[in-house]
């Protein structure tokens, strides 16, 4: 029993790590996005990008597809549904609103979450994780707050930070460690087809030359294998702690804005920034909770 409780402790301890170093990805991926986005319609930019990395996906593991089943359907469909209409409103919510703001709007799903989770029977949340979302949303709002008047863009921003929540606790309820690369190639066709369709009714506008590359990072690094390994980290760990670590995105993107764009770390980035690393390292350190009870299949 000892030597399971060990592996299993190590493995969520990877699995967490594993889950960071999607967030420094998505942390590089700010300026990228922005830049972008001034020559691309939102939708546009998303659609193609997320195809993109459906089909690198399937080229490298086509046998995914002998892995399909009707759970594994309806999982990720519904999965990539979700997180499509979350990428909406979190890009057209920034067109109106402060990327400071919008930042700390977004990352309140680090509150949702849990709260969320709270309300599914069985999956209760511990103290331990209420003091770390305490923490993280603490530290976003030192590093992001600089006054905040309440409009359309925080709507539809906040929006955007219920549904991720809605996708983190599902994913981590019904998505298994071993359909990761299934349920990944699903959600990204989805998230694809339907901003591809929406970005086509008025007219698609593909990247330039010059731009592939940047997309090409943005489509392979920072969607296929960011999705698969999120996917797969969050097998093995309780979905208000995965929230918790993903809130650590901007305090990757003021690194990498200071690193590579030559942006100011002021005292507020540095202290809010060490806050929501406190969060983290609250979690990686946490002992590990007895195995959650196997979701049940869908009923086909």
């Amino acid at each position: 029993m000892t030597v399971v409780v060990a592996e299993g402790q190590r493995t969520r301890r990877t699995a967490a790590l594993a889950l960071v170093a999607v967030t420094a990805v998505w942390g590089s991926t700010f300026g990228l996005s922005k830049d972008l986005i001034t020559r691309l319609p939102v939708a546009d930019y998303l659609g193609p990008r997320y195809l993109v990395a459906a089909t690198v996906l399937l080229t490298v593991c086509p046998r995914l597809l002998r892995g399909m089943t009707p759970h594994t359907l309806k999982v990720g469909i519904g999965l990539g549904t979700l997180y499509a209409a979350a990428q909406l409103l979190q890009f057209h919510g920034l067109a109106h609103t402060a990327p400071t703001v919008s930042a700390f709007v977004v990352a309140m799903y680090v509150v949702f979450t849990p709260l969320l989770a709270a309300t599914v029977p069985g999956r209760g949340v511990d103290r331990s994780t209420w003091l770390a979302v305490a923490v993280a949303t603490a530290g976003v709002g030192v590093m992001s707050l600089r006054g905040w008047a309440f409009g359309g863009g925080e709507a539809m921003t906040l929006l955007a930070a219920l549904l991720y929540a809605v996708h983190i606790l599902a994913l981590g309820r019904w998505a298994r460690a071993g359909e990761a690369f299934a349920v990944t190639f699903l959600q990204l066709a989805t998230m694809g087809v339907l901003l591809t369709t929406v970005g086509a009714a008025d007219g698609l506008t593909l990247p330039s030359r010059a731009d592939l590359p940047t997309f090409a990072y943005l489509a392979v690094f920072a969607g296929t294998i960011t999705l698969l390994v999120q996917t797969w980290a969050q097998g093995h760990l309780d979905s208000g702690q995965a929230a918790v670590l993903m809130v650590l995105e901007p305090v990757w993107a003021a690194v990498f804005g200071a690193l590579l764009w030559h942006e100011a770390l002021g005292p507020r980035t540095l202290g809010g920034g060490a806050l929501v690393l406190a969060a983290m390292l609250m979690v990686v350190a946490r002992p590990a909770a007895e195995p959650l009870p196997e979701p049940p299949t869908s009923h086909a």
